[in-house]
């Protein structure tokens, strides 16, 4: 998308990092040269509007529910025990390991 008008940041850039704009995830300067295209560019105004728009709808539909204290410490305690091998198999700190070499 362009609207054609000379932009600091051309509005393919700002629409690609809407959602980090939205997340407040982009550095201030960077923060800041999007404002400034929303507010000189109706197009990606627009576009910005849909993806505010869609991301409280995602907040409202899902952002209500919170994992119980328990499981965070289950699934913390699991993650730190694990240790994934080269080969992708998976063996936990508990767990013994016997090799066996065929002649």
């Amino acid at each position: 998308m362009s609207c054609g008008g000379p932009h600091e940041i051309d509005c393919a850039e700002v629409l690609a990092e809407v959602w980090m704009y939205l997340d407040a995830e982009t550095g201030s300067t960077e923060r800041g040269k999007i404002a400034e295209h929303l507010d000189e560019c109706g197009p990606c105004l627009r576009e910005y509007g849909i993806e505010q728009e869609v991301k409280a709808l995602v907040a409202r539909c899902c952002g209500g529910e919170v994992a119980p204290d328990s499981l965070r410490t289950r699934l913390i305690t699991t993650i730190r025990e694990a240790v994934v091998t080269e080969d992708g198999t998976t063996v936990y700190s508990e767990t013994s390991v016997e090799v066996r070499r065929e002649a």
